[in-house]
């Protein structure tokens, strides 16, 4: 079944189920590339199903946040795509498609990147999981924070949003008289 991810102008965008090209709709409502129906009838189920996510959305989504990852650590690094390229001695088009998410670099081309990144490999294909994790080290690594934070769960709602609002305008209180 084609889904509709945006309406423009009406026409619609689609993507094909077979070939997962992002396109506009034909009036042959045919795929461009694949020339497969973009319709695809939808099979009634009688009895539930476990469904699983496919493998191909779970490698595009760890590719997404390599891809993020990638280009925030080469800017942190005030490096332009040419100067990593040159570093990785890969065409600057490659880097350009692994920050972009339409390549997924490989092992080795991981291992290459992190070196000419002069990071660790972890830091490249790091969840958002582990980055929480690394968020909230941070916070509770100040002493107040921590404090705060023990006595969170004794909080009712009333007191939490009372709590909030006193530190939001002796904040706001301090902005002003600075």
């Amino acid at each position: 079944m084609a889904t509709t991810l945006v309406s423009v102008e009406t026409r619609e965008v689609v993507r094909c189920e077979f070939c997962r090209m992002v396109q506009f709709r034909t009036s042959n409502s045919l795929c461009r590339k694949c020339h497969k129906p973009l319709d695809v009838e939808e099979t009634i189920v009688l009895a539930p199903q476990l469904v699983t996510a496919p493998v191909v959305e779970a490698a595009t989504e760890a590719g997404l946040q390599v891809s993020v990852q990638v280009r925030e650590i080469r800017r942190s690094r005030h490096l332009s795509q040419r100067q990593l390229a040159a570093r990785m001695e890969v065409p600057r088009t490659y880097i350009s498609k692994i920050e972009n998410g339409k390549a997924i670099p490989t092992l080795g081309s991981l291992e290459r990147l992190a070196t000419a990144l002069e990071i660790n490999l972890s830091q490249l294909v790091r969840d958002s999981r582990s980055v929480r994790d690394e968020e909230v080290c941070a916070i509770l690594a100040d002493p107040f924070l921590a404090e705060i934070a023990a006595l969170l769960p004794s909080l009712d709602s009333l007191q939490r949003t009372l709590f909030s609002g006193a530190v939001r305008d002796t904040a706001m209180g301090r902005r002003r008289t600075a």
